[in-house]
């Protein structure tokens, strides 16, 4: 098997396990018994700990230069943790196991990242062999587990998508040993990037600040979707397939985005104008879904999703990879995800105090958040949109 054919296998298994769980695990929580205050804090509690989990991780894995070994057994001990849930009881069981099953999931798509990013680069441009066809790869399957999730939830229940989770992640733990890893010089030079890394520095620019800022409203303003979305249409008595369908459409927009839209769309707006066209899509989305649960209405919405997730990081990626020297690039990706899931984390938090007090209207307030953001895009568009060469290359 070629590199890219591993990476894709899996990356496959990874995000069909994501898929097949994340849009209906709230539900499943709310189907245990817990209120949505308490499935507010399970999922809020859960993020935090990620935050933690998923640097401590990769903070091993460099010291150790075990990616492959330290992924395989994170995949491998979430999918173990999760099934427990089948049998847990009680508002205490519940939020323990996911918050073990979190800490444990956390670093997998991050090692996986630096994994084909290390292997991409590698490879060198005669193999043809991008990091976004992996990643795309995984967005596309991730479709597919949403499907398949609906289907098995109209058959065997709620409990279905926790024991295809874990059979999944079981599997991607196995295709994990069979990667390749960076030869040895590579691993030298990673390990003396790493140990002359500097998080002041990089706080210290105020374009990176900005990026991490803009980042933080609108990635995080997903946090009420996330977790409440399949919860709000279930009152308004859509059906879980076409729950899963809906889902699937906002992540079919999110790969048509990676693959071909995005690039282009950062070359001639730039980055700025595209960060601000993301936030202008969420300002509408969130919008809607606090305004109606017409399944028409959310059907023409939820596609704005390639614009507020994947318009939005391939922005921000070209202006870090302008601004950030390469000796600060894997600190500048883990403080970018640091900001970002750290506002989620307090937005998912709000998010279930927000639903249990305004219910559907509780979105609005994520549209304000975006609605912050354009104004704050006016110091980036110093950042020159990125030439066809490097909009290919990303």
């Amino acid at each position: 098997m070629s590199a890219l054919s591993r990476f894709v296998a899996l990356y496959a298994l990874m995000y069909a396990a994501f898929g097949v769980s994340s849009p209906f695990l709230p539900a499943f929580f709310h189907g245990q018994g817990l209120t949505p205050d308490q499935v507010g804090i399970v999922f809020g509690v859960g993020t935090a700990i990620r935050l933690a989990s998923g640097p401590l991780c990769g903070r091993l894995a460099d010291l150790t230069q075990a990616l492959r070994a330290v992924l395989a057994v994170c995949a491998a001990l979430a999918a173990l943790v999760v099934l427990g849930l089948l049998w847990a009881r009680g508002f205490s069981t519940l939020l323990t196991i996911s918050a073990v099953h979190a800490a444990a999931l956390a670093p997998i798509t991050t090692l996986a990242d630096a994994l084909a990013l290390g292997a991409a680069r590698a490879g060198g441009g005669d193999t043809g062999f991008q990091y976004g066809w992996v990643r795309g790869t995984g967005s596309a399957v991730f479709i597919i587990g949403t499907l398949l999730s609906g289907q098995a939830i109209s058959a065997w229940g709620l409990a279905s998508i926790i024991e295809l989770h874990g059979a999944l992640l079981i599997a991607a733990a196995g295709s994990a040993m069979l990667i390749p890893r960076p030869g040895c010089q590579e691993v030298l030079v990673i390990a003396t990037a790493a140990r002359q890394s500097g998080i002041v520095e990089l706080l210290r620019m105020p374009r990176f600040r900005r990026v991490m800022l803009v980042s933080a409203l609108v990635l995080g303003s997903h946090a009420m979707h996330d977790t409440f979305a399949v919860m709000r249409w279930s009152a308004a008595d859509i059906t879980p397939a076409m729950a899963s369908v809906l889902w699937s459409e906002s992540v079919a927009a999110e790969v048509v985005v990676f693959f071909i839209i995005g690039p282009s769309l950062v070359q001639r707006l730039g980055p700025a104008g595209t960060i601000a066209l993301a936030a202008g899509a969420g300002v509408l989305r969130w919008a809607v879904i606090g305004w109606t649960a017409n399944v028409m209405a959310l059907a023409l919405v939820q596609p704005l999703h390639g614009l507020t997730f994947a318009a939005l990081h391939l922005a921000c990626m070209h202006v870090i990879a302008v601004i950030v020297p390469q000796r600060l690039a894997a600190t500048a990706q883990a403080l970018y995800a640091l900001g970002a899931g750290g506002t989620t984390a307090l937005l998912t938090l709000a998010s279930g105090g927000l639903y249990a007090s305004f219910g559907a209207q509780g979105f609005f307030v994520m549209a304000a958040l975006c609605a912050l953001v354009p104004p704050m895009t006016f110091r980036l568009r110093s950042v020159s949109p990125p030439t066809d060469n490097l909009s290919k290359s990303s």
